[in-house]
């Protein structure tokens, strides 16, 4: 059947084929991502950026064409995730700006709208790059308009644009020597073929349907490829070291400056690289790679409030990438590229570490309770971290000296920061500051201590009376800060004692950690009775997985 025209709801269709087509090969398209950094999954930002775009355009399907088009871009703006996200986002915009006032397209008019997304999306770019997702939309831009002169029916004008494509994406080693040294071609410009695809796909009358496919060994990619070329780059070279993006809400500025998208990104510019702005009415997208996001995102905010904020440290991405392709290989782990500061912790618990590490830990050593970390396993912890200058948070009071003796036998600067308690712990690596000296981070952190109360649940090894409370073998016991306060046979009993003693008038921040003998109807329960208690108080639960300790509080 021939399609001369396109409508509003058959282009929704292709929209929809297109981002069905793309989620199912995302782990495809993540394997081949070798370019330009290692700052996220291009299969996985670009499916959740179409993913929004997609949402949007079901939301508003109708006739006109343009309609939906405007549905599309707004979507994916709001949606855009990565440098590949973004451009995709871009391609759409100016796609749909080309056309928001037409009801149906011919080809030589979707042509052109094609040309348009190419041209905005290399507006976009500070210093665009070929053989990458811009240059496959160019290709089969170009190849659209040439293919539209003479063709009308929209099947055979789609087979075409995406033949071009195609061959474009093959093209990409030949322009980007990491891609051709490594054998694989740009993952954002595989992903775009993906969602033009599934355009044809609709145009063909064909359904795809939601089934992911597995990365295979062919000759386009393989998984070990998406490992293998970092090892190619050196953690050091990454020059601006955190992928940082955010929206600007300028529908709520306040501020008083007219926003002008060209100084805007002229003005970003002398932050980073790998540029990316793209804005409408009411919205800034931002994406930059820069050594100091904090500053990125106060210029920002000059033109109204911050949304959607992401930072990544693509420095810590890169040495995980290769560590991992070291360890499939059973190699060991090339040393950690030098850094000024590293904060080293003690945890007990695969959650408590996990969440020590999510706020700033570079290194983390179980220990706690009954497993006390010796001097030399702090000295090996603090020679891995591989840092000019050291903070050691003990987290037990019975660890200090350890970690003080290792403090003084390595030939670099260390502190210890007194930390007796996890809660502590948290408190102190939340008031580290990168910018400060090592004098200044060790009183800050110090201080820190004083800002939060340490709760714990535990149970007795024997008969024992100790400040008046009778106490039994087995029993469970509530800790205030050290001291016993609370004992009852009954856990549930114990806790709520022991949070009635501590909880007060200034309390505003209760975090849970709760250990591996806790149920998940436990802490259930325990949720319901803080909400209904306490209300006034912000929550925050955390599976801590630690042993002995059913449950570790921290009062703010």
């Amino acid at each position: 059947m021939s399609i001369k025209e396109l409508n509003g709801r058959q282009f929704a269709e292709m929209v929809l084929q297109g981002a069905t087509n793309l989620s199912n090969n995302a782990d495809t398209v993540d394997a081949l991502n070798v370019f330009p950094v290692p700052d996220g999954d291009t299969g996985t930002n670009m499916n959740l950026s179409m993913t929004s775009g997609s949402k949007e355009v079901k939301a508003n399907v109708t006739d006109h064409l343009g309609k939906v088009s405007t549905a599309l871009s707004k979507g994916l703006l709001m949606g855009a995730r990565g440098n590949s996200g973004v451009i995709l986002s871009q391609l759409f915009r100016g796609f749909g700006k080309t056309i928001e006032t037409k009801s149906v397209l011919n080809t030589l008019e979707f042509a052109q709208a094609l040309d348009a997304g190419v041209a905005s999306a290399y507006k976009a770019v500070m210093k665009p790059v070929e053989g990458t997702i811009l240059t496959v939309a160019k290709d089969a831009a170009k190849k659209a308009l040439e293919v539209a002169e003479k063709e009308t029916d929209f099947v055979i004008f789609m087979e075409e644009v995406l033949k071009e494509a195609k061959a474009s994406l093959k093209r990409t080693p030949d322009l980007l020597p990491v891609l051709k040294e490594v054998g694989v071609v740009d993952s954002g410009g595989q992903g775009l073929v993906h969602v033009y695809e599934g355009f044809l796909a609709e145009l063909k009358g064909e359904k795809i349907d939601n089934s992911p496919v597995t990365p295979s060994m062919d000759d386009l990619v393989s998984a070990e490829h998406h490992i293998g070329v970092q090892g190619y780059m050196n953690t050091e070279d990454i020059e601006f070291g955190y992928c940082t993006e955010f929206m600007v809400s300028l529908e709520n500025d306040n501020s008083g400056k007219t926003f002008d998208e060209t100084v805007f990104r002229n003005e970003l510019s002398e932050l980073g690289d790998s540029l990316l702005v793209i804005s409408d009415e009411e919205m800034a997208k931002v994406h930059i790679h820069t050594e100091q996001p904090g500053e990125a995102l106060s210029y920002g905010q000059r033109y109204g409030s911050l949304i959607k904020i992401k930072i990544e440290n693509m420095r810590e991405q890169h040495t995980e990438i290769v560590g991992a392709k070291h360890r499939a290989e059973g190699k060991s782990e090339s040393p950690k590229e030098k850094q000024e500061f590293a904060v080293i912790t003690v945890s007990m618990g695969e959650g408590i570490a996990e969440l020590f590490k999510s706020i700033g830990a570079t290194n983390v050593i179980e220990g706690g309770q009954t497993m006390n970390p010796s001097t030399e396993d702090i000295v090996k912890a603090i020679e891995e971290a591989n840092a000019e200058k050291v903070i050691i948070l003990p987290n037990n009071k019975n660890i200090i000296m350890a970690a003080q003796q290792a403090a003084e036998v390595v030939d670099l600067d260390a502190v210890v920061v007194p930390s007796k308690t996890v809660p502590q712990g948290m408190s102190a690596i939340l008031a580290f500051n990168p910018t400060a000296s090592l004098v200044e981070n060790y009183e800050g952190m110090k201080e820190a201590l004083n800002h939060v109360k340490t709760g714990q649940v535990t149970f007795a090894v024997r008969d024992t009376t100790i400040d008046g409370i009778s106490i039994q073998k087995d029993d469970h016991m509530g800790i205030a800060e050290g001291k016993i306060v609370a004992s009852d046979k009954d856990r549930t009993s114990s806790v709520k004692k022991l949070l009635g003693q501590m909880i007060d008038e200034e309390s505003e921040i209760l975090t849970v950690l709760y250990g591996e003998d806790v149920s998940e109807e436990e802490v259930q329960e325990l949720e319901s009775y803080i909400e209904n208690e306490f209300d006034d108080v912000e929550l925050e639960i955390h599976n801590g997985k630690q042993p002995l300790y059913s449950y570790i509080f921290a009062i703010e």
